[in-house]
């Protein structure tokens, strides 16, 4: 993808134009030529695992309330003291059950 993005070609305002998909399945194919991955559903449900943990990242980061979470360079990964997480966790709980 990273490739796809410095190329230039598939670049939209908000991300990667609709047919980027397809140039992706063509490169990794290329690349990795009997693992037959496609582009729907395969890459498709990927990238959509990826943005949603980004958009948790982000959100623990740089969201509202982000204060109690920081990120270690080192081990590259959000930390925050055991209080936190139980109450970060407990929270998405209690947000989860209300929706069903």
């Amino acid at each position: 993808m990273v490739d796809l993005y410095n190329v230039g070609t598939y670049n939209a305002y908000t991300g990667f134009k609709a047919c980027y998909i397809n140039e992706l399945e063509r490169i990794l194919e290329k690349g990795f030529p009997h693992v037959m991955l496609k582009a729907k559903p395969n890459l498709e449900s990927r990238i959509r695992t990826l943005k949603r943990d980004w958009t948790i990242v982000y959100n623990m980061l740089c969201g509202k309330d982000n204060s109690s979470f920081g990120w270690d360079e080192h081990r590259q990964k959000v930390v925050a003291e055991n209080v936190v997480w139980n109450s970060y966790i407990s929270s998405k709980s209690n947000r989860s059950i209300q929706t069903l």
